[in-house]
């Protein structure tokens, strides 16, 4: 099988998962703000997140990081927490330059920690190969093709939800991000009873 397609595919069935259920969640909840027409806002969080999670796994893969697994699990569910709970104070129309600045390092940051929970089987995989810089650009190009898949069913979904059925855009919000929120809670107790 080729190389850059067996990784592609992987990155995609990675953020795809349904088993690994906490990276659509991350995503639905970034995206949950947002409405169709601001699709260009969300697809550059998408890809600060994306390169996020790219500096990790290559440092990972590199051996030059290595943070315990049950941490990151426990640290994913917080930052989805953290993204919904942000949602719930939204203010309508905030694109300031400035604001969009934080929310773009942040994204990034959080992708930092997303990509910290794949890297031990990718490491494992990457071992294999001569050099990681083809697999690792495809798995994550994979990543970015999946995520663009979530937030445009997300965005789809509040289209018709909020311009078709008049669902009011605030309480689209205030359900996906309380509904994120709850269940990354969850996770976040579960994991961290696995720790203690």
């Amino acid at each position: 099988m080729n190389i850059f397609y067996f990784y592609f595919k992987l990155g995609v069935q990675h953020i795809l998962d349904l088993q690994g259920y906490d990276h659509i969640l991350f995503i639905a909840a970034m995206t949950a703000v947002y409405v169709i027409g601001e699709w260009k806002h969300v697809l550059v969080l998408a890809t600060a997140f994306t390169i996020g999670h790219t500096t990790t796994l290559a440092l990972a893969t590199l051996n030059l990081i290595n943070v315990p697994t049950q941490l990151i699990e426990a640290l994913i569910a917080f930052t989805i927490f953290l993204t919904g709970f942000f949602n719930l104070f939204k203010v309508k129309d905030d694109f300031s330059k400035k604001m969009q600045i934080i929310k773009y390092f942040v994204a990034l940051f959080f992708g930092l920690i997303h990509g910290l929970g794949f890297s031990n089987y990718l490491k494992y995989l990457l071992g294999e190969e001569m050099s990681i810089v083809k697999p690792l650009f495809a798995f994550n190009l994979g990543l970015e093709i999946g995520q663009i898949v979530i937030i445009s069913a997300v965005l789809f979904l509040s289209f018709l939800l909020i311009n078709k059925a008049k669902v009011k855009r605030r309480e689209w919000n205030l359900v996906i991000s309380g509904a994120a929120m709850g269940i990354a809670l969850m996770l976040l107790i579960d994991r961290l009873t696995l720790m203690f």
